[in-house]
This record gives C-alpha cells, sequence and structure tokens, in this order.
C-alpha cells in the first residue's frame, strides 16, 4: 500500500538568527504579515498567513540557520510578479541566486535569505 495523503507538506519551519529582522525581510518581500506567537513553544515565533483556517504554511523560529545555501529549500508564493519579487528580495538583503526557471506549474528563482536559507520564489 502506498501513502498519498492530500497534502504530503503539512508545515515547514525556517530558521533565523533574529526573529525581528527576518520577520521584517519576508513581511517586505512577500507582501505579507506574519503573525507573532509566543505560546506555542518555547520561543516566540513568527507564522506565515493561511488563506483558510488550518491551511498548508509555516513558520519562522529563533534557531540555528545552516551554513549559506546548504540546508533544504523552501518555495514561497509570490504576491506578484516573480520579477517584482526578486527585487524586493535583493533590496531587502537577500541574494538571488538564479534566473527564472520555467516550469509546467509557473516559475521560479532561488534565493537566499540574510540567514542563508535556501527560498525558492513561486510564482503560477
Amino acid at each position: 500500500m502506498t501513502f498519498t495523503p492530500d497534502h504530503f507538506n503539512v508545515w515547514m519551519e525556517i530558521p533565523v538568527s533574529d526573529l525581528d529582522k527576518a520577520v521584517s525581510f519576508y513581511n517586505d518581500v512577500f507582501k505579507t504579515e506574519l503573525r507573532r506567537v509566543t505560546d506555542m513553544g518555547p520561543n516566540e515565533i513568527a507564522i506565515f498567513p493561511a488563506k483558510e483556517q488550518g491551511g498548508v504554511a509555516g513558520h519562522l523560529y529563533p534557531g540555528k540557520p545552516a551554513p549559506k545555501g546548504s540546508g533544504p529549500t523552501i518555495h514561497l508564493a509570490c504576491p506578484d510578479s516573480l520579477e517584482a519579487t526578486m527585487e524586493r528580495f535583493a533590496k531587502a538583503g537577500g541574494e538571488v541566486v538564479s534566473d527564472p526557471v520555467p516550469i509546467p506549474a509557473g516559475r521560479f528563482a532561488y534565493g537566499l535569505d540574510p540567514d542563508g536559507n535556501s527560498i525558492g520564489m513561486f510564482a503560477a
């Protein structure tokens, strides 16, 4: 029997060295409002919003990021064009490390956030 859930990815966590700076970076780049939460564990976290209650999202947490570019890649939805998101990403202190890559579902580009986390910016 093969396990095939509705959503194989159920949550993601991105470790950051400075939660305040990281929240500002992700809010600016993805034109969103991460929600700060203090009662879900030992540390304060900042949750990415999802349209529906229980939607697949994730959070930032104070932690030790993997060495620059060596951790897993998290792909995040662009709020507008891929190029506009890439421009904000670089302006906010991230490093865009690829040109746009076309795939059947849309396009994406790779970047490194200020902590060196590998982030995919995806536009359908």
